[in-house]
């Protein structure tokens, strides 16, 4: 009878405390091991996860690649990556840095995680001085509201919390909030666009690289869920299988990944088990901060 009544106690959500040591601990997983010139290493969390986080190993690999950056100001303009194998996430990932080229204003680098003696990922990242120069870009989208208006992951997930268990107790260093409705919510309805605020929850140091690192770790959380939503699924529909294959940024104007951000999302194409989806990643006073296009394979199983 005990374990009865302890299986319904409500499931209480992380305190803010909570997710400001989840943060802390992304910001930790972000500091990679220098173990030779060249060549960093580092860990994933100590979760039960199947296989590590697409955006947790290019988060890490743009890490590797801005430490050898020595140019002052250069900052990260556009990262262009394969997801080649699965990683393992019961043992360290080694990044090997090419320094490509180093120009005036210019700086290339190609970097490659390594597990098992095998590459998992690849990645080409370019660095560019901060110049002065004509300004457009594209609109942010009306109407998106206030973001904390919207529920929050605990919040929304709350009616699941005892079948999701350790999943919904756990602090989330990045709080995502739907605009349109969640996945599970929308499941049968099609459409082709979603939107998403997020921000990390907490409060970052004053690194723009790391502020870049995080939003690249972010932005592979929700985006090739895009490519479903035509047919009216969503990424737990059962069997559907999904993993992302390529991943491409550009970064054009500065943020702060602490301050929300509106993660505007649509379907390009969904054929040949194989979904591409773009985003644009705007600040909350309405500057275009980031662009995304990802490819991963969709597969029907049944």
């Amino acid at each position: 009878m005990t374990a009865v009544m302890e299986s319904k106690r409500p499931i209480d959500p992380p305190s803010t405390r909570d997710s400001q040591a989840a943060l802390d601990d992304l910001v930790a997983l972000l500091d990679l091991e220098a173990i030779e010139v060249n060549i960093f290493r580092g860990r994933s969390p100590d979760e039960n996860r199947q296989r590590v986080f697409g955006g947790q190993v290019a988060g890490q690999a743009l890490v590797a690649a801005a430490r050898t950056i020595d140019e002052r100001g250069r900052l990260v303009h556009s990262l262009h990556a394969y997801f080649l194998r699965p990683g393992d996430p019961t043992v360290p990932i080694l990044y090997e840095v090419d320094r490509i080229r180093d120009g005036r204003s210019f700086s290339t680098r190609r970097v490659v995680a390594i597990q098992h003696g095998r590459a998992i990922f690849n990645l080409q990242a370019s660095f560019h001085d901060d110049e002065p120069g004509p300004d457009h870009q594209l609109s942010m989208p009306d109407a998106m509201g206030d973001p904390l208006d919207l529920p929050d992951f605990h919040t929304r997930m709350a009616p699941y919390a005892e079948q999701i268990g350790d999943w919904y107790r756990r602090p989330r260093p990045i709080d995502l909030r739907y605009v349109d409705g969640d996945p599970t919510s929308r499941r049968g309805r099609s459409t082709t666009k979603q939107h998403v605020w997020l921000r990390a929850d907490g409060v970052l140091p004053e690194d723009p690289v790391l502020h870049a690192c995080v939003v690249t770790y972010a932005s592979d959380m929700t985006l090739l869920d895009t490519t479903l939503l035509p047919f009216g699924l969503d990424w737990d529909t059962p069997g559907v299988q999904m993993a992302s294959v390529d991943h491409a940024m550009w970064f054009h104007r500065p943020f702060r990944a602490d301050d929300w951000l509106l993660y505007a999302q649509s379907a390009v194409s969904t054929s040949s088990a194989r979904g591409m989806a773009q985003g644009s990643i705007f600040t909350s006073d309405g500057r275009l901060a980031v662009s995304v296009v990802q490819e991963g394979l969709t597969r029907l199983t049944s």
